[in-house]
């Protein structure tokens, strides 16, 4: 049997300071600023506003947010840009159906399928989401300055282009 080397805390430590954490960290955070301004945006309507301050909109509708487009798309297809399972985003969109933000459809090249649609409080929300990441960036921005913020973007952008 082989002797197991201890490890020092100092070996350790790159397991909270690895690349993949780091981002994972900032995604929550920079999520979180996002729906925080959103909670507080006049133009959301009420009920939407009070679903965000009391964090019952999460990440996952944030998929929505950022992957459905204007013109609006089958579940299937929506699922697959938001990285998650057809039954998951199906779940997600009925729960933003109930919320008024999205519409299903039936689809006009093939009535077995459904196409999501904003609806016009969704497309509300789009611009709150608009306005919210806008500011969070700019938030950022003066956070690390912004060559910083340049690099990062520019390198984010090179890194997520390879994927």
């Amino acid at each position: 049997m082989s002797e197991i080397t201890p490890v020092t805390p100092a070996e350790d430590a790159w397991r909270q300071t690895h690349l993949g954490r780091l981002l994972g960290h900032a995604m929550r955070r920079f999520d979180a600023r996002v729906l925080q301004l959103m909670a507080r945006d006049v133009e959301v309507p009420l009920a939407l506003s009070n679903l965000a301050a009391r964090d019952k909109v999460g990440a996952a509708h944030i998929h929505i947010t950022r992957h459905l487009s204007l013109a609006g798309e089958r579940i299937t297809d929506l699922a697959e840009k938001a990285g998650m399972t057809k039954q998951a985003m199906a779940d997600l969109v009925t729960q933003c159906e109930a919320w008024g933000l999205v519409t299903r459809e039936i689809d006009p090249h093939d009535a077995r399928a459904r196409h999501v649609r904003f609806t016009e409080t969704g497309l509300v929300w789009l611009q709150a989401f608009h306005d919210a990441v806008s500011q969070a960036e700019a938030e950022f921005r003066e956070a690390v300055g912004e060559d910083v913020a340049t690099v990062v973007a520019l390198g984010l952008e090179a890194y997520a282009d390879g994927y």
